[in-house]
């Protein structure tokens, strides 16, 4: 794969974490980590995302040292936002750094805001693979992201105990899920809970066809509790339970998830395709495909030019909105009103 890097033997390469935490993240840096020093390169961590690339805040990683973070959530390397790196002047900070350290590489760990500014400082001369990790799997080059599958599992228990509560006391609960401004989340999460109506960015809602007449329906059929999910972009939980207590009456329970869907042990799935991603990546570097992001494409894990990458565009599936549609209490009743 081309690229415009001058190609340079890779002897010792950075890994960072940046952004919003994912499931998985700690698994794709012990993945970087053992594939580096399986092919005689070393590793240095760098705590606290770009910021710590300007300062020179860093960890020597080995294989030991990243031998019991498999299974743990969140990051041992830390992460951040910083705004200093999205100066010129601060990636001039970052760049000395790596000469400083002797960084040949960098593996950036994150979502699009991470990057953007791998992107940045591949400009400066700095080779980057990036992989994608967030809950809000909205990274337009790839089909999945790292941390997504334990943020749905999360939430998807976190909405069956609520159904058993709404179930005793025959109540409507409105959940409001992450995402960003991406309904994956809820979308999927929506199917799996068997949700009354799910709300996401992605689809404009009417407020009486989509929710109102959803919960009417389904007590005309004789159910007694009802199950609204919300992505974040979409609005906002509590208006939208106040709205449905004055048009129905009755008064729903809401219930904002927030951070507790980024935490936890990552799930299978995210284990292995962190490892597979970070293995990706290193190998990439290694071999002089520099500037790329790894993705997930039909199945299988690529290294996609950066720049190609970047200009991608990842759009909803609807059909699983139509499914999503189907599965709800009398189907679509125009399913042409749906892109």
């Amino acid at each position: 794969m081309e690229t415009n890097t001058e190609k340079k033997q890779i002897k010792r390469i950075g890994v960072l974490t940046s952004g919003g935490d994912a499931p998985g993240m700690n698994a794709a840096v012990r993945a970087v980590v053992r594939t580096a020093t399986s092919l005689g390169i070393e590793c240095v961590g760098i705590k606290r995302g770009w910021q710590g690339l300007i300062n020179a805040d860093f960890v020597m990683l080995t294989r030991e040292s990243v031998k019991h973070i498999l299974p743990q959530g969140g990051t041992l390397l830390y992460t951040a936002r910083s705004e200093e790196f999205m100066q010129p002047a601060g990636r001039k900070k970052a760049v000395a750094t790596c000469r400083m350290l002797g960084i040949d590489g960098i593996v950036a760990i994150g979502g699009d805001g991470t990057f953007r500014g791998a992107y940045e400082l591949s400009k400066e001369g700095v080779p980057v693979a990036g992989v994608p990790a967030t809950i809000d799997n909205d990274v337009d080059c790839t089909n999945y992201t790292i941390g997504f599958d334990t943020a749905c599992n999360t939430a998807l228990d976190c909405i069956d105990r609520l159904r058993d509560t709404m179930r005793s006391h025959e109540r409507c609960s409105v959940v409001e899920v992450m995402g960003r401004n991406a309904g994956y989340l809820a979308l999927y999460v929506g199917i799996a809970a068997g949700a009354t109506a799910v709300l996401v960015p992605e689809h404009k809602y009417d407020f009486q066809k989509d929710i109102v007449e959803r919960i009417q329906d389904s007590r005309l059929a004789g159910n007694s509790h009802f199950m609204i999910v919300v992505a974040e972009g979409a609005g906002s939980a509590v208006e939208i339970g106040n709205r449905i207590k004055e048009a129905l009456g009755i008064e729903p329970r809401v219930t904002v998830l927030g951070h507790i869907q980024r935490g936890g042990s990552p799930s299978a799935r995210d284990r292995e395709t962190a490892t597979r991603m970070g293995y990706y990546a290193v190998r990439a570097l290694h071999e002089g495909r520099f500037n790329v992001i790894i993705a997930t494409r039909e199945g299988g894990i690529v290294a996609m030019p950066m720049d190609e990458a970047m200009k991608m565009k990842k759009h909803l599936q609807m059909e699983r909105y139509r499914i999503m549609e189907t599965m709800q209490l009398g189907g679509l009743k125009n399913p042409t009103e749906i892109p």
